[in-house]
């Protein structure tokens, strides 16, 4: 634990965000930790924070159940900062009004700045922010200053600053909106009065040591799906453990073209002991007549925990009587893969990753995952602090169900096949544009239960629309879609439709996230 440097504690309201707002309050070089709404006021203020930060959640704050703020927690003098349910949640509790005005706002929206104050200070007086809410603060809490508004929302900022009280309505720790950490910043350092002296702690030697104390003499298998999480995630466990970790890349039928002959050239030069398994037609069998996307992750994830059991007694089956069983299973878990699969305080489930909430009741494992709380371009640094390739360090994200969450409705051989060859096209044309850097991820869609009539050769056809879904993001928490030239719009449906007989319909999906997610199952 830090203890020669001021604490910021964010409390979890069961935000998508909670994460990245501690986060950002790092990127201030002020240090932060994150506690559950649950915690009493006694033990957060035992903690002796220099200030706290109430997050966002997905409740309203007036619903039966919904988490309140205990008004002690006001009334201790430490400066407190309120984010979208936590700014409403603060209003409430301190005397303000909260409503469901009918009006919501998602996504990208201007903000009006009426009276900067000191947590607005040099902001221009409209920029554009980014919120999340289905109700409003209609009226502030005595003695506090409105400091913006929104065309439906009255009071989206306020502050008390002789209380060291402050909050917005809007989620100044997303990429997307403008001037997001300055705000944070004027109130950490200059209402809260924290000090700027906290860099992060060296990830790497500080995983390193807890793997080695967690496997003892033990012995590892890492599940290497190719991408980089896993591939910074075996690299950082080989580091601490050395040959007794054996990489397990599992080909479940469901990768795009060529990868797993690219995978295999690539890890194989990288590190030491890698174990290549075709369990295709295992996969693809249980996954035959099934539609449902929480089902397909649930079978995937069980499928892969079913196949790396297989590959323990496979790769140390020559373990002598006495040594130490091997139990252990490495996974390139990021922290959003938790959030999504419902794993913070009161967070919604928005989809179970196969590698959480897919994982099966009966895991024999003890997993090890030492990314579990960052963020993909957190993990990209460390990936290259640890000498990775650039090729794998940045690969664009691929999910660790495939093709097989890019496929609506059923996954077959031949719907794969389809998909495969369109995002072939879509990321050859994407790399001779030198675009791979700026797109953040490009799924490939197949809407594979769904036919449009269209016209080839004279002739009517009817075949299967193929969706594109490029985005920007930093951190998957949030994404916005990416405006690709037309020209090169054009290029991929021309070649697309030309050369997959079966598509006849190129369509590119424009929704941010939220209200999206990044992936369509």
């Amino acid at each position: 634990m830090v203890t020669d440097h001021d604490l910021v504690l964010v409390v979890d309201y069961g935000a998508q965000y909670a994460q990245l707002i501690a986060r950002r309050v790092r990127e201030a070089r002020v240090y932060s930790e994150i506690v559950p709404h649950t915690t009493p006021v006694a033990d957060i203020l035992a903690r002796k924070p220099k200030a706290i930060i109430l997050s966002g959640g997905p409740q309203s704050v007036y619903a039966p159940g919904a988490p309140q703020v205990d008004p002690a927690l006001f009334e201790a003098g430490v400066p407190a900062f309120g984010i979208c349910y936590g700014f409403q949640a603060m209003a409430r509790s301190l005397g303000g009004e909260v409503a469901h005005t009918g009006a919501r706002e998602y996504g990208r929206t201007r903000v009006d700045v009426t009276a900067p104050g000191t947590l607005l200070a040099d902001l221009p007086a409209e920029h554009t922010v980014w919120m999340s809410h289905g109700d409003s603060v209609t009226a502030a809490p005595e003695g506090f200053d409105v400091l913006a508004a929104t065309a439906t929302t009255p009071v989206a900022a306020f502050e008390n600053v002789a209380r060291g009280q402050a909050g917005v309505q809007w989620h100044p720790e997303v990429l997307h909106t403008e001037h997001g950490q300055k705000v944070l910043e004027h109130f950490l350092l200059e209402i809260a009065g924290c000090q700027p002296t906290w860099t992060m702690l060296n990830i790497i030697d500080e995983q390193v040591e807890l793997i080695r104390r967690q496997v003892g003499d033990g012995r590892a298998l890492c599940a290497l799906s190719g991408g980089v999480d896993s591939a910074v995630a075996a690299a950082i466990v080989e580091r601490a453990i050395g040959d007794r970790l054996t990489c397990v890349y599992v080909d479940h039928g469901m990768m795009r073209l060529g990868e797993t002959e690219q995978v295999k050239r690539d890890f194989e030069a990288v590190f030491s002991d890698l174990d290549v398994v075709d369990a295709s037609d295992q996969f693809l069998d249980a996954l035959s007549g099934v539609a449902d996307p929480e089902q397909k992750r649930k079978i995937i994830g069980r499928e892969f925990i079913r196949t790396f059991e297989a590959a323990e007694v496979r790769v140390f089956g020559d373990l002598s009587e006495g040594q130490a069983a091997v139990a252990y299973l490495v996974q390139g878990t990021l922290y959003p893969d938790v959030v999504e699969s419902g794993g913070g305080a009161g967070a919604s489930n928005i989809k179970s990753h196969h590698n959480v909430g897919g994982l099966p009741d009966d895991l024999r494992f003890e997993l090890i995952e030492p990314l579990r709380t960052l963020f993909k371009d957190e993990v990209r640094a460390v990936g290259e602090q640890l000498g990775l390739p650039p090729t794998m360090v940045w690969r664009q994200p691929f999910p660790g169900p495939g093709l097989g969450i890019r496929i609506i409705g059923e996954i077959t051989r031949e719907r794969l096949d389809i998909l495969r060859r369109a995002d072939a096209i879509a990321r050859e044309e994407l790399t001779a544009a030198g675009l791979d850097r700026d797109i953040w991820q490009f799924p490939v869609v197949l809407l594979a239960d769904v036919r449009s009539v269209g016209v080839q050769g004279d002739q009517r056809t009817y075949g299967h629309p193929i969706v594109l879904r490029p985005v920007t993001s930093e951190d998957a928490m949030t994404a916005d879609w990416a405006r690709l030239p037309w020209d090169l719009v054009e290029r991929v449906s021309t070649r697309i439709t030309n050369e997959v007989l079966e598509v006849n319909r190129v369509v590119i999906d424009v929704t941010s996230k939220p209200p999206g997610t990044i992936e369509w199952e």
